[in-house]
């Protein structure tokens, strides 16, 4: 589909920036919400900075450095997000009332939509190519995803080439815990009541999850030298049928992973749930029937929810993750669930389920 460049991801985690990344060391959650280690975002100008709502600056702090230290312009701004924008529209609607619609403040308003962190990106980087925003709940990402790789395709189809190199798209995914998501996600009951530590996220027999939040942000391209990770495929799905997701990811494998190849690592989306968790025994019940039930042929299982949280955006974490397992060949002890059987990792399966719905597949490989 695509090749993956460079990565940048602001999260609960030491993930920002690329100097200080520790996987080893997990940083626990407070309050049942695990909250976004912001930097000090010294490539956005302070007047700026001050009226940026959280997801925006999340987003804006992530992928400045890429845009920065790229060779070229992006040829496109892709941005995936859930609640960019809710906080500042809440509040807009609050000073109407609270000013009897008199003279209001125009920031609340001016970042009140889910497109501003795309928009502000091609601002600040005078950017006036391709620039859109993709708002589809716990697929955001994902369909920015495949935006991006149809956007390649159609580059790469052009006949004589309109340049001799593939553009670079920016991709990547923002969303924050905020105080009025928060509560209603909370009343719908989709996280914990009692008080758990993510240290303890999947020994606790409960339902709901930790809230979370954070910024990931990809540069991709077509161009196979020098990248970090492939994604060699991707599918999305929504279903509340256990057999379909089943189904459907055995399909995926069979049309996506080459003859003879196995997956190395499954990165699990499981968030502590236990009324999801038949979706992920099914993930892997696929998976060992694929490798024969051997246990050296079998992959490694690592989850990632008790490192990011939930929220709608959390697969973009995991593609940064994956990125960095890649990379590293090395496994922090608080990931695993099943322990890996060989000393690298080749290919690295992402399934991610939000909300019990909406449902995704990563296939991601080494660059070379």
């Amino acid at each position: 589909m695509l090749y993956i460049h460079r990565t940048a991801c602001i999260s609960p985690q030491r993930s920002f920036p690329d100097t200080e990344i520790d996987l080893q060391q997990l940083h626990a959650s407070a309050d049942n919400k695990l909250r976004a280690i912001e930097p000090s975002y010294e490539d956005i100008p302070t007047g700026l900075l001050r009226r940026m709502g959280k997801t925006v600056r999340l987003g804006i702090g992530a992928a400045l450095p890429l845009l920065r230290e790229a060779a070229a312009p992006p040829g496109g701004i892709l941005i995936g997000t859930a609640n960019a924008g809710m906080e500042e529209s809440i509040q807009f609607m609050k000073e109407i009332i609270d000013h009897e619609e008199g003279i209001l403040s125009p920031s609340a308003f001016v970042q009140s939509t889910p497109n501003t962190i795309a928009a502000q990106l091609a601002l600040l980087t005078r950017n006036k190519a391709y620039n859109i925003t993709h708002v589809q709940g716990g697929l955001a990402f994902e369909n920015a995803l495949i935006d991006a790789a149809m956007l390649l395709r159609e580059n790469a189809s052009d006949s004589p080439p309109k340049s001799a190199h593939s553009p670079t798209y920016l991709v990547g995914a923002a969303d924050e815990i905020g105080t009025h998501n928060y509560n209603i996600d909370r009343l719908q009951g989709w996280f914990k009541t009692e008080p758990v530590s993510s240290r303890d996220l999947y020994m606790v027999d409960s339902s709901g999850s930790l809230a979370g939040e954070g910024a990931a942000m990809f540069l991709v391209n077509n161009q196979k030298e020098n990248a970090l990770a492939r994604l060699e495929g991707l599918a999305t799905l929504h279903t509340k049928e256990r057999a379909v997701v089943e189904e459907r990811l055995c399909s995926f494998l069979d049309q996506h992973l080459p003859s003879g190849e196995k997956i190395d690592l499954l990165l699990s989306g499981e968030n502590g749930d236990n009324r999801f968790l038949h979706f992920f025994s099914s993930i892997e019940k696929c998976l060992d029937a694929r490798s024969g039930r051997a246990r050296d042929a079998a992959p490694a299982i690592a989850r990632f929810k008790h490192m990011s949280g939930e929220y709608p955006t959390a697969s973009a974490f995991a593609l940064w993750l994956a990125c960095q397992l890649l990379g590293r060949h090395s496994l922090p002890p608080h990931m695993i669930k099943i322990p890996p059987t060989k000393a690298e990792f080749k290919r690295v399966l992402v399934c991610n389920s939000h909300k019990g719905l909406q449902h995704s597949f990563m296939l991601v490989s080494t660059g070379n």
